[in-house]
């Protein structure tokens, strides 16, 4: 992995507003900025039987046009253009290899927008190493400031969220904002009680105080190490999804974990995830699992 923040640019509304997200994070970080275009040659009609080297001058222009945006407003950022040549998947994977963070437009509601259209945007975001952060066409900065939230979903064992749990506490400690770390709870069926869950659960003097004390202890480890990041517990009975965009007004950020599934048809995201990414209307960050 190397120490850049990449995004995906297109030329629609979405994909500015995720350059314009990514160009400040690159900015906090004190990371260099990365724009790419995802350029496929096509014979369509809509493109005015534009030749191969013709629609590669316009790739090119929109990446260089892109990058000057952003060194408008930031100056001093580094910042480089690379026109990619082929299949938008594979492409777009070999720079999430490469990088911290891939940023890319988003409509939420429906598919990923531009050359990340339906199955393909959601094979990137199920199969990205790094964490992917999808921002819609009105993210402005302002929405980063006013005491807004770093909202983080936690589930499991303190390892099972440990990924997202780092990403939510640096970005706030870049941000100087505090997290919200939820963790959503259901009851579950009376056989799937083993003798041993239920031991544990009499211990802790109950489900509710069961799940405040497991997400206590997944916090434990980053509260250590981000002392100066104030952070809410907040623990709620109900389907995570649900739980998870009833606070995303209150969010700067929400960051959700991702465990791809594999089918038949290809990596599947999660249906928390999926949720989210999709009704938030707040930037959201996908961070694949340790």
């Amino acid at each position: 992995m190397t120490d850049r923040i990449t995004v995906g640019v297109d030329g629609s509304p979405e994909s500015r507003a995720a350059l314009a997200w990514a160009g400040r994070e690159a900015v906090r970080r004190g990371l260099p900025l990365r724009a790419v275009y995802a350029w496929q040659w096509s014979h369509h009609e809509l493109l005015g039987g534009a030749d191969r080297d013709e629609q590669e001058r316009w790739a090119r222009d929109m990446a260089e046009d892109a990058a000057r945006t952003v060194t408008d407003r930031h100056p001093d950022l580094p910042v480089t253009t690379e026109v990619l040549d082929g299949g938008a998947v594979d492409s777009l994977l070999a720079e999430a290899a490469a990088a911290r963070t891939l940023v890319l437009g988003s409509r939420g509601h429906g598919t990923i927008v531009g050359f990340l259209l339906g199955s393909v945007g959601q094979q990137v975001i199920a199969e990205a190493p790094c964490p992917v952060v999808l921002v819609r066409a009105g993210d402005r900065a302002a929405s980063e400031a006013g005491g807004r939230e770093i909202v983080v979903g936690q589930q499991g064992g303190p390892d099972d969220s440990a990924a997202g749990l780092r990403f939510a506490f640096e970005t706030a400690a870049a941000r100087g904002a505090g997290v919200r770390a939820v963790r959503a709870w259901t009851l579950p069926p009376v056989f799937a009680y083993s003798p041993g869950s239920l031991k544990l659960l009499d211990e802790a003097g109950g489900l509710e105080p069961y799940e405040k004390k497991a997400l206590a202890e997944a916090l434990q480890p980053w509260r250590e190490r981000f002392p100066g990041v104030p952070v809410t517990q907040h623990v709620e009975m109900g389907s995570a999804g649900q739980v998870l965009l009833s606070l995303a007004d209150r969010a700067q950020l929400m960051v959700v974990g991702r465990r791809a599934h594999h089918s038949a048809v290809g990596a599947r995201i999660g249906s928390v995830t999926h949720a989210v990414m999709h009704h938030a209307p707040c930037p959201v960050a996908v961070v694949p699992h340790s």
